[in-house]
């Protein structure tokens, strides 16, 4: 059964017909959404083949369709193209509908608790490979997206983190259940959500913090060139 390809369907489905809403008119802001998620799959596509090789994670030729890129399955491939375009999509859609920026007067102190307690995790458990990578990784993230924007989109960020754990939630259960993924135990905490590592929980935060940083920043650069004034 080809379980991880369905889960990319059912994944990328809803928010590309839901692109065209009128409210959210999603579609108009696939300029600045692709080469955002482009940056995703490269950073990640890299990452997921040095992981691989090491043995940190694999994959369970059962549920696969036995393509390969870069000695990665095609549907892991095709997950760093569905993932970040629904959540970005979940992103905007909340900005569409939810105007006021609910959850900015707490990003901040939210943005340094997370770092803070990220740095310490990862600083006690520098062995597993998973657990440090990723949670120094995100530290890292969110200094880049404070550095350009401070706590601009911070706020919104989150709110559309803890609404996209939903989907999250069930997509990774699947494949952590049965598994489709598999985890080497000697490289994360072991704390496990169900079946999904925790760790998966702050990759999911990083393959959304880093395509809604660039997204965010085209934006603003193509609003820039967009109401630019002539010089006569």
């Amino acid at each position: 059964m080809y379980i991880y390809l369905y889960l990319n369907i059912f994944t990328i489905t809803f928010p590309l017909l839901l692109s065209f809403d009128k409210k959210v008119a999603f579609y108009k802001s696939w300029p600045a959404l692709f080469p955002a998620m482009l940056v995703n799959v490269l950073v990640f596509m890299a990452w997921d083949v040095l992981f691989t090789d090491l043995g940190i994670w694999g994959f369970n030729e059962e549920y696969l369709l036995g393509i390969t890129v870069f000695n990665l399955p095609l549907e892991e491939v095709l997950f760093f193209v569905t993932v970040p375009y629904a959540c970005v999509f979940i992103y905007a859609v909340l900005n569409a509908y939810i105007t006021k920026d609910i959850l900015r007067p707490y990003a901040k102190i939210i943005a340094v608790l997370l770092m803070l307690s990220l740095s310490c995790i990862a600083a006690f458990n520098s062995g597993k490979l998973y657990t440090s990578v990723t949670f120094c990784s995100l530290v890292v993230m969110h200094l880049l997206h404070l550095r350009f924007f401070r706590d601009k989109f911070l706020g919104r960020f989150y709110l559309a983190y803890l609404v996209h754990l939903v989907p999250f939630l069930l997509v990774n259960g699947v494949l952590t259940y049965l598994p489709v993924v598999w985890y080497n135990n000697n490289y994360i905490l072991g704390l496990r959500i169900v079946s999904i590592p925790v760790e998966d929980t702050m990759y999911s935060m990083l393959m959304l913090l880093l395509p809604i940083t660039v997204y965010e920043g085209l934006q603003q650069r193509f609003a820039l060139k967009q109401y630019k004034p002539l010089v006569v």
